[in-house]
């Protein structure tokens, strides 16, 4: 859980964009993205292959053997 403390004279804006920081370095929305919606583990095993097969052909291209 994110928590955020103002801090004398601090603008909500910048308290506000703390916040945002701390939630990101978290990765609370990310978690609740994934959470969203239920993905069977025979789908969410596809996704991961795909998204390998992704940066190997990526890598692949740019040269992966540095």
């Amino acid at each position: 859980m994110s928590l955020v403390k103002i801090k004398d004279g601090e603008s909500f804006e910048s308290a506000f964009r703390r916040f945002k920081k701390s939630c990101e370095k978290a990765g609370i929305l990310s978690d609740v993205k994934k959470r969203e919606h239920f993905e069977k583990p025979s789908v969410r095993l596809k996704k991961k292959s795909l998204a390998a097969r992704k940066r190997a052909a990526k890598k692949q291209r740019k040269g992966g053997a540095e």
